[in-house]
């Protein structure tokens, strides 16, 4: 694949969490490409399997639920058994769930059909909570353990731009997804003398499997929705997933951001720049 720039993490060992879908798959290959043995963690097994036989040989799928302390536990044991202790740990699993997404973008209370905020279901929210926070705290209590005071050891959490200004209809995502941005920075402080680095990347609006259909219509025409995000967006159109890769490579290398903790950085289009006037 083609990189930004060339980092060397010869000798390293990555995780990455959610390491089976559109976005945390460009960020495993790129690990890869930069020398270290990536472990692709994900709660479908077949999905990791695809993207580590993108890899080849410095890839390994493992079966994980981010959620379930012995299923991580279990995963580290075995990437232990294979390459050794993890130094590079990428928290990309994540989304939402339409139980705690609501129909409209804001109350109308002659519309007593469509699912408003009154109607959300507790189980849904508590589920995106669950999977975007805890799916991040779980992993990093597993695997930062073995990290702390290993040189050049970090952390990258997968924020959103919901953590900077709630979107319309997700509102347990772009809740948990803030918490997440608050995390980073609360890691990063208890985490700094001992030399383990934390911080995060906020993707943009880009195009995944999960908001594939939020985005565009049975026939492939861009969604009411879609209009909305691209006209917030100065540049004017969705990211590419190979554009995260900068953010990635630089965070990870010591080299280049050994004094960097605790920052969340917009790889947005100029999203959070735009006042929308």
């Amino acid at each position: 694949m083609k990189l930004p720039f060339q980092v060397d993490l010869t000798g390293k060992v990555a995780v990455v969490t959610g390491g089976g879908g559109v976005l945390c798959s460009e960020m495993a290959r790129a690990l890869a490409a930069c020398g270290a043995k990536v472990a692709i963690l994900n709660r479908t097994l077949e999905k990791g399997q695809r993207v580590a036989e993108m890899i080849g040989e410095n890839a390994k799928a493992l079966s994980a639920n981010v959620l379930d302390i012995q299923s991580l536990e279990a995963a580290r044991d075995q990437i232990h058994r294979a390459w050794g202790p993890v130094s590079i740990l990428v928290n990309g699993a994540g989304g939402n769930n339409p139980m705690a997404t609501t129909d409209d973008e804001q109350y109308d209370t002659a519309a007593e059909s469509v699912k408003d905020f009154f109607k959300l279901d507790p189980e849904g929210i508590r589920f995106v909570f669950d999977l975007n926070f805890l799916g991040t705290l779980l992993p990093t209590q597993v695997f930062a353990k073995e990290m702390v005071g290993m040189p050049g050891a970090n952390i990258i959490n997968i924020s959103s731009m919901g953590a900077y200004l709630p979107l319309t209809k997700v509102m347990a995502y772009s809740g948990a997804k803030a918490a997440v941005s608050n995390f980073t920075q609360w890691l990063a402080t208890y985490f700094a003398k001992s030399g383990l680095r934390v911080n995060a990347i906020a993707p943009g609006f880009f195009v995944t499997d999960q908001n594939r259909a939020l985005l565009f219509d049975p026939q492939g025409q861009p969604t009411k929705r879609t209009e909305k995000i691209l006209a917030a967006t100065p540049m004017g159109r969705f990211g590419d997933p190979q554009e995260l890769l900068g953010a990635l490579l630089y965070l990870v290398s010591p080299e280049a951001a050994g004094f960097v903790t605790g920052v969340v950085i917009p790889v947005d289009g100029g999203y959070t720049a735009y006042s929308g006037v």
